[in-house]
């Protein structure tokens, strides 16, 4: 059994069966990929809303903070339920489910006429959300063995930094090419995560036994950490004991600590690099230039191949000790994101753009397969769940602390020393999760 993982990944001197279970583990592979592309059409477009709806409501920053917290915070609440739902019921439902809700309340916040019908809906929008990533690391944990889980969720996780570049192109041209208002911009792209989740639903399959393969090696990456879960590990495991069990694994709950700083940092980002490059000090040099907001696509670009990157170091050079691959990339950023500061309006600004998202989004990679890592794939959806949970807790609280100080500077390049800062935080943490 051992000589067939071995070749299984390798490929050297693979059978018949063996390549129709590597094609099928590729087919679950992409398929989650593909569905996830589209996921962030649904929530990471507000940014793009925010001068349109300034402008129609008369709203604040800082209150429009609290709505885009709104969302972060329900999404927080549905990763603590829905990691382990998908445990429980399996993730291929649980995420085409997600992807047909989530389309369901963007429609619905496009009819708002004030903050109340956009703030409660985005919320509600934010626990359809969370039905998506956690289930989808389930499937994925399933199909894949320990010694492949660094590149495998740098894929998964650079499906997500796609998908961002996806939203944020999508809204662009909404707004600067279709000329539409705000509220199209929670109709049209979200379609996108509509065919994404049928999609999934009819090429994925749960497990291997499903299509009659056996399962690999999918246990617990380290010795020490497998030989205490094994104390408590059943067949058939309660959501009790599934979520009784992550939350006693003080490396986990480290790493959802880490992780809910870089969230911030990354948050910080995505709904506020929108609104610099849609600024008066942007628009001046648009004459003669690409248009400025298209400047800010350099920024979920840089996100993805950060996450695709991100991974294959920890599995391949720090040799799956991923709080080196997480505790570099977090001060890689931190500098980037000082750079960004430094030079607000230059163009010279593109390349540190690119870099802040590469350096601060990259560690996710890494911090979603130490869930499998740390607690086994039977736990997997469980433990994503509630590091997501941490994660977005964070990034919640930062989205209306940026907006206030982005009011009262009156300077929207104030965004990077805050995110700077969060990086730095959560690189002093990760340190800790040494394993």
């Amino acid at each position: 059994m051992q000589l067939a993982n071995q070749g299984l990944q390798t490929g050297a001197y693979a059978q018949p069966h063996e390549l129709s279970f590597r094609r099928a583990q590729w087919r679950m592979l992409l398929a989650a990929m593909f569905c996830y592309l589209f996921f962030y059409t649904g929530r990471q477009t507000f940014g793009f809303a925010i001068p349109g709806l300034q402008k129609e409501f008369g709203l604040s920053k800082e209150v429009l903070g609290w709505a885009s917290a709104s969302l972060l915070w329900c999404y927080a609440i549905g990763q603590a339920i829905n990691g382990n739902l998908a445990d429980k019921f399996g993730g291929r439902r649980v995420m085409t489910a997600g992807a047909v809700l989530s389309c369901a309340a963007n429609w619905v916040v496009s009819f708002a006429v004030g903050f109340k019908t956009l703030a409660i809906p985005w919320g509600v929008n934010g626990y359809f959300q969370a039905l998506g990533w956690a289930p989808g690391s389930r499937l994925l944990s399933n199909w894949w063995g320990t010694g492949e889980r660094g590149k495998v969720f740098g894929f998964y996780t650079f499906a997500a930094g796609c998908a961002s570049i996806l939203s944020f192109v999508t809204s662009i041209v909404v707004v600067n090419v279709l000329h539409l208002d705000w509220r199209w911009i929670f109709r049209l792209p979200v379609l996108l995560m509509l065919v994404g989740g049928i999609a999934f639903y009819l090429i994925a399959r749960e497990r291997p036994e499903d299509l009659g393969f056996k399962s690999p090696d999918t246990g617990i990456a380290n010795a020490e950490d497998a030989k205490a879960a094994a104390l408590q590990h059943t067949p058939e495991e309660s959501s009790w004991s599934r979520y009784k069990a992550v939350l006693c694994n003080p490396k986990l709950l480290i790493a959802a600590l880490a992780i809910g700083f870089q969230n911030a940092a990354r948050y910080g980002l995505i709904v506020w690099v929108p609104v610099h490059f849609l600024g008066k000090d942007w628009s001046k040099m648009a004459d003669g230039m690409i248009d400025p907001v298209w400047i800010s696509v350099a920024l979920p670009v840089g996100m993805a191949f950060g996450a695709l990157t991100n991974g294959w170091i920890s599995d391949r050079v720090f040799g799956s000790k991923r709080y080196k691959a997480i505790v570099l990339y977090m001060l890689l950023g931190a500098a980037a994101s000082i750079g960004m500061y430094l030079t607000p309006t230059s163009i010279a600004g593109l390349a540190l753009l690119f870099l802040a998202g590469f350096f601060v989004y990259g560690p996710a990679s890494s911090f979603w397969a130490l869930c499998p890592d740390l607690v086994g794939a039977k736990r997997s959806g469980t433990a994503t769940g509630v590091m997501n949970f941490f994660s977005y807790l964070l990034a919640g609280l930062g989205e209306p602390l940026i907006g206030r100080l982005l009011d009262h500077s009156g300077s929207t390049s104030m965004v990077f020393p805050i995110v700077a800062t969060a990086c730095l935080v959560s690189a002093a943490i990760a340190v800790f999760i040494r394993r």
